[in-house]
């Protein structure tokens, strides 16, 4: 039921050859059935969930919980919105959207742990209307944890009262999918976020979404944005949030050319993943670049404790590590240094390379390596601002990854598949290689735990 500490062993044979490229930190404690009392905030006393909400701990193997990102002003990551798949359970004593609400919790904060999921960032959970007037507890840290109140509630006095308890008690509050009515004022001044779908509306009606809240003292999220140009806009509109799909599009200059920067970049990103690239060819490659040397020789220098003595060459580098990190550690650290985006576009590439590469091994298919390149080579287009065609018509790549990331043909493209499906929440997409849906789960928790592990030391060998 609860989460359990993997062992280094079982850790290592769990994220694969290119989990290894990255020290791991001592597995985080994943929270059990039980949580803080949230009838007052000062209290740390634990107390048990309601009986009938750990009545769904038995199908939270058949959940899904995927997250996606929210941004602030400056595109920093500042929550993640957690998705939500459920069981195909029947339970008399909850509504759908209860049920919904009770299993997103209770994977969550049990099976996985919150900060397993969403690292130390704020998680948006929605919320039914029997959360908020009190007929099932909230088992959660109030402090990183925002309580989204579905569109469809009415403010009636009993939703007023719950709101202004739950405020209250330390909770913070985001209206979903909202639009003004003066009879929804009574829940405008319980919250502390609002969130305005933009999708489908013109600019014009995005600025009087906007206008609408002003006289209000709330932040406000405009979600369910698809282009850069429409973020450009509500950013200049005055909007405090941002959540979408738009970070992973590109935002294509016609007739501009790739910068020679950039794509002699691409072409060495290429070259490490060839499969016909043999020890000799990445010694040379490393060898000459030497930022990239020196990045490699302080990783091993932050993995040396316990070794008999330092390692101070490249050819003992690619020794001790192996070609299969080498060539993700080299990626990595091009991408990142090379890239003038968003922190969180490295991210989304690296969340769905190791997804690609996990639900490889767990299908036993060979040359994991090429669907870790898949995935990271997934967002090229969004990084370089081309389109993928352009990009890839550049580079010396094998058919099968080409075909894959056009059209998402071959077993390399169905990986992919899945994994944007996962990524987006849609959730009958999400299929691959005849897998178990628990495995499927599997990898993307794997891939969450190694993308935590493998930024940090990105940013570690930055400064």
């Amino acid at each position: 039921m609860g989460g359990h500490a993997i062992s280094p062993g079982a850790q290592s044979r769990e994220f694969g050859d290119a989990g290894n490229c990255f020290r791991h930190r001592p597995s985080r404690p994943v929270p059990s059935r039980f949580g803080r009392d949230p009838a007052d905030p000062r209290k740390d006393t634990f107390f048990r969930m309601d009986p009938q909400a750990s009545n769904l701990l038995q199908v939270s193997r058949d959940v899904f919980v995927g997250r996606q990102p929210i941004y602030g002003r400056r595109l920093e990551l500042y929550a993640y919105e957690l998705l939500y798949r459920g069981a195909d359970v029947d339970y008399a004593d909850f509504t759908d959207g209860d049920r919904a609400t009770s299993q997103v919790i209770l994977n969550t904060f049990t099976e996985f742990g919150l900060e397993r999921v969403v690292g130390g960032h704020l998680a948006f959970i929605n919320l039914t209307r029997g959360f908020i007037v009190g007929e099932y507890p909230l088992p959660i840290p109030r402090s990183q944890v925002v309580l989204e109140v579905l569109e469809d509630i009415e403010p009636d006095a009993e939703v007023v009262a719950g709101l202004r308890d739950l405020r209250r008690r330390g909770f913070k509050i985001a209206l979903d999918d909202f639009v003004y009515r003066p009879e929804l004022e009574p829940m405008i001044e319980m919250a502390h976020i609002i969130k305005v779908d933009v999708l489908g509306l013109s600019n014009d009606e995005i600025q009087g979404r906007f206008e609408d809240f002003a006289p209000f003292k709330v932040k406000l999220l405009a979600e369910k944005i698809e282009t850069r140009e429409q973020y450009e806009f509500c950013h200049d509109q005055g909007f405090d949030y941002f959540q979408g799909y738009f970070l992973a599009k590109p935002n294509v200059v016609s007739g501009a050319s790739l910068p020679t920067s950039e794509l002699s970049m691409l072409r060495l990103m290429a070259e490490f993943q060839d499969p016909s690239c043999d020890f000799d060819s990445i010694h040379d490659m490393v060898r000459q670049d030497v930022t990239l040397s020196y990045k490699l020789l302080r990783h091993i220098d932050s993995l040396a404790i316990g070794m008999p003595r330092k390692i101070d060459s490249i050819h003992e580098t690619l020794d001790y590590l192996g070609l299969s990190t080498v060539r993700s550690l080299s990626c990595l650290f091009l991408l990142s240094s090379g890239i003038h985006q968003p922190h969180e576009l490295l991210v989304t590439s690296m969340m769905r390379a190791k997804m690609c590469e996990q639900l490889a091994t767990a299908a036993h298919r060979k040359d994991p390596d090429s669907f870790f390149t898949v995935g990271l080579f997934s967002t090229l287009d969004a990084l370089i601002g081309s389109s993928m065609s352009s990009i890839l018509d550049r580079l010396p790549l094998t058919e099968e990854l080409r075909v894959a990331l056009l059209s998402f043909e071959g077993d390399l493209g169905e990986a992919l598949q899945a994994t944007l499906a996962y990524e987006r929440g849609e959730w009958s997409d999400v299929r691959c290689f005849g897998l178990e849906l628990q495995e499927i789960k599997r990898a993307f928790y794997s891939a969450v735990d190694w993308v935590d592990y493998a930024d940090d030391e990105l940013r570690s060998l930055a400064r």
